[in-house]
């Protein structure tokens, strides 16, 4: 029985020795339909806007794009889109009106196209309608004392004299002093502007702006509207960087001129951030009246329908997701 013993543990021992020569057998390799694929990043959520930048779709919504210093033009735009009768009394009704900016410069009636807004948008509110008002870059440009683009009557119209807001207004050449202390941050025509007029807007599944949107500014939207309202009471030094780039809110072309795809991507990007169809801005002529491009999510507004640019009168017409030009 011991020699049995021996026998058995020597052939155990053997086998023992034989498996040291050999490699550890590795682990299977999982399959790749076992590995799990990785998840494509979250896209950015949409973007949270305050009631006073965003309103519910109404039955009828028009956009009138840049008016420049024409009140004859503004009153025939109107009465175009339904909104005032020949009296230049409104008579739209609950009918929504946004106007993309650009009121002022190029054309001596500007102080009298603000006043006049100032009215009908007040009449608007009491039948049930309303008139969004938004600022362009020639807004901005006069908040900051660039009058380049300022007509004699343009200045006559604020007189040349009186008191100034700012040391830097009155430096300038008496005949602009009145427009200047009207502009001015903290200025009688600046605080208008503040209570009265956005940046941007969103209407139903439509989105306002004068110039344009890009995906990097998207996320600050909320706060440069916010900016742009402190800096026109005097109560910031400067506006944000988003509406003076050459690419900001109230300056950028990307989707006005020849969009390319890229364009076109990133108009996607910003729709889906801000959850609606389309971007409507004014900004850059369209010569060949108001369009559309990107599939119909960019439309182009600004016909150039002051008597600067001598262009056609119309406006944009918005009933749920039927978009058509009035002529």
């Amino acid at each position: 029985m011991r020699a049995a013993l021996v026998s058995a543990l020597a052939v155990a021992l053997a086998a023992a020795l034989a498996g040291c020569d050999r490699a550890p057998k590795e682990p299977e390799k999982a399959s790749r339909a076992d590995v799990a694929p990785t998840a494509p990043a979250a896209p950015p959520p949409p973007v949270q806007l305050p009631a006073r930048l965003t309103r519910p779709a109404p039955e009828r919504l028009v956009a009138i794009a840049d008016l420049h210093g024409d009140l004859e033009a503004v009153q025939k735009a109107f009465r175009l889109a339904g909104a005032v009768d020949a009296r230049d009394t409104w008579i739209g009704g609950k009918l929504v009106v946004v106007q993309t900016g650009d009121v002022v410069d190029r054309g001596d009636d500007d102080k009298r196209i603000l006043d006049w807004l100032d009215r009908v948008q007040a009449e608007a509110k009491a039948a049930g309608g309303e008139l969004i008002l938004l600022l362009g870059n020639h807004e901005l440009m006069n908040v900051q004392g660039d009058f380049r683009y300022v007509t004699p009557g343009g200045f006559s119209a604020f007189g040349g004299g009186g008191p100034v807001a700012t040391p830097a207004a009155a430096e300038g050449p008496e005949h602009a002093r009145g427009r200047a202390a009207a502009f001015a941050p903290g200025g009688t025509y600046a605080k208008k502007l503040a209570a009265e007029h956005l940046v941007f807007v969103r209407v139903g599944r439509s989105v306002f702006i004068h110039g344009g949107i890009l995906p990097k500014y998207v996320s600050s939207l909320v706060e440069s509207d916010q900016g742009v309202h402190d800096w026109l009471l005097g109560q910031s030094k400067k506006p944000p960087a988003s509406v003076l780039d050459e690419d900001g809110l109230v300056w950028a072309r990307d989707y006005s001129d020849k969009p390319k795809p890229v364009d076109c991507k990133h108009l996607d990007e910003v729709l889906a951030r801000l959850d609606a169809d389309r971007l409507v801005m004014g900004h850059t002529v369209q010569q060949a009246g108001i369009n559309d491009a990107c599939g119909g999510k960019a439309w182009r507004i600004d016909v150039g329908m002051s008597r600067y640019y001598k262009g056609p009168v119309q406006v944009l017409e918005i009933r749920g997701s039927q978009v058509t030009p009035l002529k």
